[in-house]
C-alpha cells in the first residue's frame, strides 16, 4: 500500500513538472496588479477553441521560458472566461498580443508568431530606444540581436544623435540602437564619426553609413543592410520582403544543396542589384505551391522569378531554360531597365454577373474594383480557404442587400479567386477583405472586424463615399438571419469570427 502511495505521488510529481509552465494565465481580479508589479509584459488574449492561438501555444511556452531569466514576462488571457477584461483592452480577434509598460502604455505585438521573434522582439523592447555602448560592452551589444546598429558620434555633434534617436525610436521593433562618443573606440571600429555600423551574424557581418545623417537615409541603409544578401523566404521572412518595398527575387529548389549552389552561382547578381531587388531561396518541396502565385508551373524545379511587390506583378523566368549565371543575369538586367512585361494570369471575364455579388477577375479588375464612381467592397478569396466558405452565405446576403436598396447603383460587393487572377494588391491571407471608396481609389481600407452582415454593413458606412448605411427594415432582416446562423453554430465565438482569423497563403 505504501509502495502504490508513492507510486501515485511519483505520478503526480511527474505531472506537475509536465505541466509547469513559464506563461502565467490572469484573471480579471489579478491583471492590474501583475501589470503594475512587472515593467515589462507580453499579453496574448485568447480563445480555447481559436485554431492559431493553438499553433501560437508551443512558441509562446518557449518564447516564456527564454525570456525568463530576463525577467519579462509572458501572460495569457481566456477572452472566453474573461469577457469584460478583453473588450476593456480592445481584443477583437484571437489571439491579440499586446506590449505593457504599465496600463497607460500599451502597444501591439508587430513581430512574428515564433518562439525565436516573439524573444528577439521582446529584448529589444526591454532596452533603451538607444542604449549606450562602451568599448567594455561592446561585444556583448553585437550579440544582442542578429542585427544591431551603433552610431559612433562626437559629443558635441547633437544634430546627429537627435536624427539616430528618431530612427531608433521609429525603428526599435526591428533593432536594438546603441550609441557611442568614444572616438578612440570608432577607430577601433574603422569608422570615424559620425558614422554608423550595422552589425550582422550573417553575410559579410557590417555594413557602414558614413553619409550625412538624415532620418530617411539611415532607414534605407538599416533595411537594405538587415536583409540577408540570398535569404530564406519562408513563413517567418515573408512578410518582412512583402514590406521591403522593392522587388524580391525567387530562386525555387527541392533541396538544400541545390539551393546553396544555385546561391553561390547567383550570388554576384544579388551584390549588384543590393538595396534594388532582394533575392531569397525557397523549398521547392514545402512551399512549391506558391511558384503557382508567381505564375509558374508547380512541377517543373528549380525555378526563378521576380515578384514587383509595390503592384504584385510578377515576372516568371522561362522554365524550359537553364538557370545559368548568364541567363539569369540578362533577366534581372532586362528587368530593372523595365524592358519585360509582367506576365497575368486571368480567368475569363463572366459572360453575365450572375447573382448579388460581382465576380472579379484579372481582365475586368480595373474596370470594376477602380470605378471611381463607385464604392466597391471587394473579397479576397481562395477556394480551399475554410474561413472563406464560412464568410460565403453572409457575404452573399451583404450584396443581395445592398443589390435591392437605394445604394445598389453606387455600391458594389464585389469577390476574386486570388489564387487564379492577378491583383495589384498583395494579399497574405485569406479572407482579405477591402473596400475601395469612390473618389479615393488609391487609399483602400483594410477590413478587420468581424464577419457579420451587420458589421460589414457599418464598415461600408462609414467608410465609403456615399456611407452607404442599409434601410433599417434591411438591418433587421440581416440581424434576424445573423442570429438563425450564429444558433446553428457550435459556440458564439465561432460565429462571430474575425477578419484576424484567416488562412495563410
Amino acid at each position: 500500500m505504501h509502495k502504490a502511495q508513492k507510486f501515485a505521488l511519483g505520478l503526480l510529481a511527474a505531472a506537475a513538472v509536465a505541466t509547469a509552465s513559464d506563461v502565467v494565465q490572469l484573471k480579471k481580479d489579478t491583471f492590474d496588479d501583475f501589470i503594475k508589479t512587472n515593467d515589462l509584459v507580453l499579453a496574448e488574449f485568447f480563445a480555447p477553441w481559436c485554431g492559431h492561438c493553438k499553433a501560437l501555444a508551443p512558441e509562446y511556452e518557449e518564447a516564456a521560458t527564454t525570456l525568463k531569466e530576463k525577467n519579462i514576462k509572458l501572460v495569457k488571457v481566456d477572452c472566453t472566461e474573461e469577457t469584460d477584461l478583453c473588450q476593456q483592452h480592445g481584443v477583437e480577434g484571437y489571439p491579440t498580443l499586446k506590449v505593457f509598460r504599465g496600463l497607460d502604455n500599451v502597444s501591439p505585438y508587430k513581430g512574428q508568431r515564433k518562439a525565436a521573434a516573439i524573444t528577439s522582439y521582446m529584448i529589444k523592447q526591454s532596452l533603451p530606444a538607444v542604449s549606450e555602448v562602451t568599448k567594455d560592452n561592446l561585444e556583448e551589444f553585437k550579440k544582442a540581436d542578429k542585427v544591431v546598429l551603433v552610431a559612433y558620434v562626437d559629443a558635441s555633434d547633437k544634430a546627429s544623435s537627435e536624427v539616430f534617436t528618431q530612427v531608433a525610436e521609429k525603428l526599435r521593433d526591428n533593432y536594438p540602437f546603441g550609441s557611442s562618443s568614444d572616438a578612440a573606440l570608432a577607430e577601433a571600429e574603422g569608422v570615424k564619426a559620425p558614422a554608423i555600423v550595422l552589425y550582422k551574424d550573417f553575410d559579410e557581418g557590417k555594413a557602414v553609413f558614413s553619409e550625412k545623417f538624415e532620418v530617411e537615409a539611415i532607414e534605407k541603409f538599416a533595411k537594405t543592410g538587415a536583409t540577408p544578401l540570398i535569404g530564406e523566404i519562408g513563413p517567418e521572412t515573408y512578410s518582412d520582403y512583402m514590406s521591403a518595398g522593392i522587388p524580391l527575387a525567387y530562386i525555387f529548389a527541392e533541396t538544400a544543396e541545390e539551393r546553396k549552389e544555385l546561391s553561390d552561382k547567383l550570388k554576384p547578381i544579388a551584390e549588384a542589384q543590393r538595396g534594388v531587388i532582394n533575392f531569397g531561396t525557397i523549398d521547392a518541396k514545402a512551399f512549391g505551391a506558391h511558384a503557382g502565385n508567381l505564375n509558374l508551373k508547380t512541377d517543373k524545379f528549380p525555378a526563378f522569378a521576380i515578384q514587383e511587390v509595390a503592384k504584385n506583378q510578377k515576372f516568371p523566368f522561362d522554365q524550359e531554360k537553364e538557370i545559368t549565371f548568364e541567363a539569369i543575369k540578362a533577366f534581372v538586367d532586362d528587368f530593372v531597365a523595365g524592358k519585360i512585361e509582367p506576365s497575368i494570369k486571368s480567368e475569363p471575364i463572366p459572360e453575365k454577373q450572375e447573382g448579388p455579388v460581382t465576380v472579379v477577375v484579372a481582365k475586368n479588375y480595373n474596370e470594376i474594383v477602380l470605378d471611381d464612381t463607385k464604392d466597391v467592397l471587394i473579397e479576397f478569396y481562395a477556394p480551399w480557404c475554410g474561413h472563406c466558405k464560412a464568410l460565403a452565405p453572409k457575404y452573399e446576403e451583404l450584396g443581395a442587400l445592398y443589390a435591392k436598396s437605394e445604394f445598389k447603383d453606387r455600391v458594389v460587393i464585389a469577390k476574386v479567386d486570388a489564387t487564379a487572377n492577378d491583383v495589384p494588391d498583395e494579399i497574405q491571407g485569406f479572407p482579405t477583405i477591402k473596400l475601395y471608396p469612390a473618389g479615393a481609389k488609391d487609399q483602400p481600407v483594410t477590413y478587420s472586424g468581424s464577419r457579420t452582415v451587420e458589421d460589414l454593413i457599418k464598415f461600408i458606412a462609414e467608410n465609403g463615399k456615399y456611407k452607404a448605411a442599409i434601410s433599417e427594415d434591411a438591418e433587421e432582416t440581416s440581424s434576424a438571419t445573423e442570429t438563425t446562423t450564429e444558433t446553428a453554430t457550435k459556440s458564439e465565438e465561432a460565429a462571430k469570427e474575425t477578419a484576424t482569423e484567416h488562412d495563410e497563403l
